[in-house]
């Protein structure tokens, strides 16, 4: 059985792939409910939240013996790269208008 790296005195198993990757998927939940000012931290704690399942991902279709989980982790990883090229063209343009890249600053945008 694929036990992902089982070799040699220092085998890394599944759980502990799958606790870092929960470990960092309550940063980025940590990242996004404790900074609600600044608009590219909680950017970048979607992004680590998006990395934290991709971790779950790899590991568990490397343990399963299947590609299906790496090739979609491929998939989301393209789908954030252009989000995230999305998101900073919008902050980059919000910026050159308002002076200002705060969460508040945006809700005034409403209407």
């Amino acid at each position: 059985m694929n036990n992902l790296l089982t070799t040699g005195p220092f085998a890394v198993g599944l759980s502990h792939f799958l606790t870092v990757g929960a470990i960092m998927f309550t940063l980025g939940i940590f990242g996004i409910f404790l900074n609600r000012k600044n608009l590219i931290v909680i950017m970048m704690s979607i992004e680590l939240m998006l990395l934290a399942v991709n971790i779950n991902l790899v590991a568990f279709s490397s343990f399963l013996g299947d590609l299906v989980g790496q090739v979609f982790t491929m998939l989301v990883l393209t789908v954030a790269a252009a989000e995230a090229a999305i998101g900073l063209a919008i902050v980059v343009v919000f910026y050159r208008n308002r002076r200002s890249i705060e969460v508040e600053d945006i809700n005034e945008m409403k209407g």
